[in-house]
């Protein structure tokens, strides 16, 4: 995992007024006691689903949707869903331009991210991430038999990991380059024969007039700023999440031929329904 500063650097943060902040609270404060409340529930939830179902969370991921539902809602953010979630064994990968795409993956379906560990000690998303079943990986390779075997556990339990090939977020105009480390979990015996892993594209459309990349956060951007700046817009934009056809593991020669089939498919994709806004700061 790396991190992504771009040929030209983020607009300047426009200064925020009177009504940005009256749009800050009024999105802001509901949406922080939808998340938190939720979070509290969800783990109410699981003092009761884990000592029952073990690995298995029948109940809680559902949880998990409805508040990313409810969030995108709060903000505004209106999203668009083509295609449908695999329903067979194993996991997804999608581009990742923005913080945004966790509410917008969970919103869509059930799913279990995978992350940086550092995420892990994060103030607030931390705790939201662990409690939701986030899979943390660290940037070390000498981590690599242990991260394949966690994948492999948490795939046989059932559980439908998603995971950032690109291993960073950008300014969501553009697809980077997949890195294949991941893949290679997939390959290993009792997961090459049963599993597929299903290509998901995510294109941001900003609100007429702003900055198209408006909804990227990517490089030395603070996430506090970046997210009170998406709360104080005017008018929000929308988000397009394109399910692609699974793909059979057992039918591709190796984990590099994978992940640059799944680039493919999602730069493809991307493109065709990218807008041709131009950047004006």
């Amino acid at each position: 995992m790396s991190t992504w500063y771009g040929d030209a650097p983020p607009c300047t943060p426009r200064r925020l007024g009177a009504g940005d902040w009256a749009r800050i609270g009024l999105r802001g404060v509901p949406l922080a006691v939808v998340v938190f409340g939720g979070l509290a529930v969800l783990l109410l939830l699981r003092l009761v689903e884990r000592p029952l179902c073990g690995p298995d969370r029948p109940v809680t991921p559902h949880v998990t949707t409805a508040v990313c539902r409810a969030a995108l809602w709060l903000i505004g953010l209106s999203y668009g869903v083509r295609g449908r979630p695999m329903t067979g064994q194993g996991a997804q990968v999608a581009n990742h331009a923005s913080w945004l795409d966790i509410f917008v993956l969970n919103a869509c379906q059930t799913v279990y991210f995978v992350s940086k560990a550092e995420v892990a000690r994060w103030p607030g998303i931390g705790w939201l991430a662990r409690a939701t079943g986030t899979v943390f990986i660290a940037r070390d390779r000498r981590e690599a038999p242990a991260q394949t075997a966690l994948f492999r556990n948490r795939t046989l339990a059932g559980h439908r990991l998603l995971f950032f090939p690109e291993g960073t977020s950008s300014d969501s105009q553009r697809i980077l380059p997949f890195k294949p480390t991941l893949f290679a979990a997939f390959f290993t015996d009792g997961l090459r024969e049963t599993c597929a892993i299903q290509p998901v594209t995510v294109t941001y459309h900003a609100p007429a007039g702003a900055d198209p990349r408006v909804y990227g956060w990517w490089g030395d951007m603070e996430f506090g700023a970046h997210f009170l700046q998406v709360l104080a817009l005017p008018r929000q934009g929308q988000v397009v999440v394109q399910f692609h056809d699974p793909i059979a593991v057992s039918e591709v020669t190796d984990r590099k031929a994978l992940a640059q089939l799944c680039e493919t498919r999602i730069r493809e994709a991307f493109h065709a329904e990218l807008s041709n806004n131009a950047i004006t700061c």
